[in-house]
């Protein structure tokens, strides 16, 4: 039970101004395992004035870039310092399989960082050009500001490492504000920041509902919204920074589609591969590949293949160290869950895995689903579902593949499998996605950049282009 009294302000602990608070429940038991405090609108003052000040007049922006790779070097020792402590959290609060978490969020977390921190010492901070009429042009990227760090609840370290690597590298000061279904493991992250010492003001936590939320996106303290989350919120956020022309990163929602050529082979290791890309987190990721593009006249043998490896998933207690499906994060994402599955049902799909809720007296459990006979228009080929439900469709050639993996409002990710990797590659070029990878389920490296076309978001993240979005250009025009 972790019963937190305070928020993280400035550097210290601090005395919430409200008492309002917050209970976390156990995805898998629905127990209270802790609560938290939840901060008032003049929690986001202080905690605004205190990055302003750590930005304006603290010094950090000015710092050489060396310097604050040096600080952020010793967050992350100290993030790895807590794996342990992480995987605790993180299992009991969202219901992650505790064996996957030291890859699947661990692991992630420290590449991060080390990709980041090989970036940093690479990143081109000023450069001088040659203007014309003999002009010298001295161009320098310097820090935005003050950043409101907004981190889902799937993959939370993970995601609040994406946003503060890059942006404590940058010079900017963060205002971290992680998920109310998944509160806990933030104050881990501000212990970490006072091991490694970062000044007070540069790394800020508060846990808020939407109101206070939506105040700290609006507040006029802050420079960038950096946000991760549903296509619904984020559209919210951007008509809020849109009005006050405030910059932001949105990385939103996903339908993406996992390709098999016409010759992918349906071995069991490629049908777990892909089971794995649509399940992977019980579903709860932006980026799960849930719709599986079939040629027609395979069509039978890969719903089969990938039928049997669905099936051999197991979902269960995440503390077991044989779950690969843990529940969903809520009792409402549940029922959302279940709303698909009987859509899908109705609209004339068929379940071939699958299709209810486990045994589990307790906790907010739904099956491994596998759905066959899905058309382009309905739901379950077209609707985020967030849950571990995946829908095989039939293909005629491969112009009407990529058709089809490209119908779609959405543009985040994707894969191509074939037994030829340069096929591969030329098909993968045709999506209208921000990732894809070949014979993989993972499309994203945290040396490359990741982010969406069309609804999927605005802006990307990871690699030199996620920090440059801390930044802002400033050209010096010198005279000739």
């Amino acid at each position: 039970m972790q019963h937190q009294q305070h928020v993280f302000v400035g550097g210290e602990w601090a005395q919430p101004h409200g008492t309002e608070r917050l209970d976390v429940h156990s995805p898998a038991t629905e127990a209270v395992i802790g609560s938290v405090p939840l901060a008032a609108r003049p929690d986001v003052d202080r905690a605004v004035a205190a990055a302003r000040q750590a930005f304006d007049g603290g010094g950090w922006a000015d710092l050489d870039p060396g310097q604050r790779l040096a600080y952020v070097n010793r967050f992350a020792a100290a993030v790895t310092a807590r794996s342990a402590g992480f995987v605790d959290v993180l299992s009991a609060e969202v219901g992650l399989p505790r064996a996957s978490l030291p890859a699947g969020q661990i692991a992630k977390a420290e590449g991060v960082f080390t990709a980041y921190a090989q970036l940093a010492a690479e990143y081109p901070w000023s450069e001088t050009r040659t203007g014309s009429r003999g002009r010298t042009l001295r161009v320098h990227r310097r820090p935005v500001g003050v950043v409101a760090a907004l981190v889902p609840w799937n993959a939370p370290l993970f995601i609040a490492a994406l946003k503060l690597a890059p942006a404590l590298l940058a010079g900017a000061t963060v205002v971290l504000k992680p998920s109310e279904e998944a509160p806990l493991h933030a104050s881990l992250l501000a212990e970490c920041a006072v091991e490694a010492g970062l000044p007070a003001g540069v790394f800020n936590v508060l846990v808020a509902l939407p109101e206070v939320s939506e105040y700290l996106v609006t507040h006029p303290g802050v420079d960038k919204v950096s946000f991760t989350g549903s296509t619904a919120v984020g559209r919210r956020i951007g008509e809020l920074c849109g009005h006050d022309i405030r910059r932001c990163t949105l990385e939103l929602g996903g339908k993406s589609a996992a390709l098999l050529l016409d010759d992918f082979e349906p071995t069991e290791a490629n049908a777990r591969s892909l089971a794995t890309g649509a399940m992977a987190n019980s579903g709860q990721v932006c980026a799960a590949q849930t719709r599986i593009l079939a040629p027609r006249q395979r069509y039978g043998e890969v719903v089969e293949a990938v039928a049997a490896a669905v099936e051999g998933l197991r979902v269960g207690d995440p503390q077991d160290a044989g779950t690969n499906v843990g529940p969903l994060v809520s009792a409402r994402q549940r029922e959302r869950v279940e709303g698909h599955l009987a859509r899908g049902r109705s609209e004339g799909a068929r379940v071939v895995v699958g299709g209810g809720r486990p045994a589990a007296e307790r906790g907010w459990y739904v099956q491994p689903t596998l759905f066959d006979r899905v058309e382009p228009q309905m739901a379950l080929a077209r609707e985020e579902i967030f849950g571990p439900v995946a829908a095989v469709l039939p293909y005629d050639d491969e112009e009407h593949a990529i058709a089809l993996a490209n119908d779609s409002s959405y543009g985040l990710a994707g894969a191509v499998w074939t037994s030829d990797a340069e096929r591969g590659e030329a098909v993968a070029g045709r999506f209208r996605s921000g990732s894809v990878a070949v014979n993989s389920p993972a499309p994203l490296d945290p040396h490359g950049p990741f982010g969406g076309f069309k609804q999927s978001g605005i802006g990307r993240e990871g690699g030199p282009e996620g920090l440059t979005a801390y930044t802002e250009y400033q050209t010096i025009v010198l005279p000739g």
